[in-house]
């Protein structure tokens, strides 16, 4: 989007989504992870800093608003079972590349 929000969303969009976050009032736990990362850096250890043996599925879209780690990094604490660097979207994928998302979705899902 590169700082234009209306090229990819429209003002009913963008109205709707900050909405829903005042009128539940969940604006502040939505950003605790804002917070939490700004607190905490760039470590991502999870609970008591033990690897999560789960599999774990992560779709990279190159306008997020925060940077995700070198998958190496990400390995030495998740099992990652499926990456995938999408080529657009960005923060609100599900509103930005549905189909990209369902798709990769999908295929996480097959790979279990």
């Amino acid at each position: 989007t590169q700082g234009d929000l209306e090229s990819v969303y429209t003002k009913d969009q963008l109205l709707t989504n900050i909405m829903v976050y005042i009128v539940t009032g969940t604006f502040n736990t939505a950003s605790w992870i804002y917070y939490g990362r700004r607190e905490e850096g760039e470590r991502i250890l999870s609970p008591e800093g033990k690897r999560v043996e789960v599999p774990t599925g992560c779709a990279l879209f190159p306008e997020e608003l925060l940077a995700w780690p070198p998958r190496s990094y990400v390995d030495r604490i998740y099992n990652v079972t499926h990456w995938t660097k999408m080529p657009r979207g960005g923060h609100f994928a599900a509103m930005e590349e549905p189909d990209l998302l369902v798709k990769d979705i999908r295929a996480f899902a097959r790979s279990l």
